[in-house]
């Protein structure tokens, strides 16, 4: 056996993956984030130089949407969508998700429609490759440290939203939520939307709980619930029904989001 060891070294380090892989959930988890990330650097490559033609365009956002798209099969994640009806539209509106990880992003791309843009915080731009690929494709940054400049890029959002003919996606509750329910929505898409006279359309994605779980170092193959909501209308709302438009669209949002995610944890049981 000693003599088989020293000849095939790398045969025993492929047999120890394989074992570790199988046996230790900590192991299987760590070789899947660290897989999921090294996808999204070096598939960024590609993205970058399709992109690179045609410079810094909405338009590239479809080639960034593509090289996600395989992970679900990869992972073994069945991803249902309901209420597609309420994305059919032409027109500009504010999409708003709720966040819980890094893998909404994985999750969002299954829904993120043509010429949508998706409102990121600044950090990602000096992520690597990814980062230039998502400046490539259109992302909008904004440093959450400087509250007016950000204010002063939503302002600009607005202008160019009829004029561009652009879609926008937030995470309203700003940060990562690994709680189980939903963060205090921050009202800066809301003011966004009421400010160009937009429609929001709600977004939410159903807890993870049922395959994923950083604290317990857990990813398995499992389901996630897409429900897209009616859009709220924003014409003829001002700078003061913003508190109560974001509380109204935060309810609705939760509700679903506790009605989805009991359907996909009761199917993990």
């Amino acid at each position: 056996m000693e003599h088989l060891l020293l000849h095939y070294p790398v045969a025993f380090l492929f047999i120890t993956f394989l074992v570790l892989y199988q046996v230790n959930p900590a192991f299987r988890y760590f070789c899947k984030m660290t897989f999921y990330k090294s996808w999204l650097f070096t598939l960024s490559i590609l993205v970058i130089i399709i992109s690179i033609p045609r410079g810094r365009n909405v338009a590239n956002i479809k080639f960034l949407r593509m090289t996600f798209l395989p992970l679900k099969y990869i992972f073994g994640l069945k991803i249902v969508v309901k209420g597609k009806e309420n994305l059919r539209t032409k027109k500009p509106f504010v999409l708003v998700l709720n966040h819980q990880t890094s893998l909404d992003i994985m999750v969002m791309m299954e829904i993120l429609p043509n010429r949508c843009v998706p409102i990121a915080k600044k950090e990602i731009l000096y992520m690597g490759t990814f980062g230039l690929a998502c400046w490539l494709s259109g992302l909008i940054f904004i440093d959450r440290k400087k509250k007016e400049e950000s204010i002063t890029t939503l302002t600009e959002v607005a202008h160019s939203l009829h004029k561009e003919n652009l879609r926008v996606l937030i995470f309203p509750e700003g940060t990562r939520n690994r709680g189980g329910s939903m963060l205090p929505f921050k009202r800066g898409a809301f003011q966004l939307a009421v400010k160009a006279q937009v429609p929001i359309i709600p977004v939410v994605i159903s807890s993870y709980h049922n395959f994923y779980n950083q604290k317990e170092k857990r990813f398995t193959p499992g389901k996630s619930i897409i429900q897209i909501l009616p859009e709220v209308d924003t014409v003829g709302l001002g700078p003061d029904d913003v508190p109560k438009l974001t509380e109204q669209v935060r309810d609705s949002m939760l509700t679903a989001f506790q009605g989805i995610s009991g359907m996909t944890n009761g199917a993990s049981r």
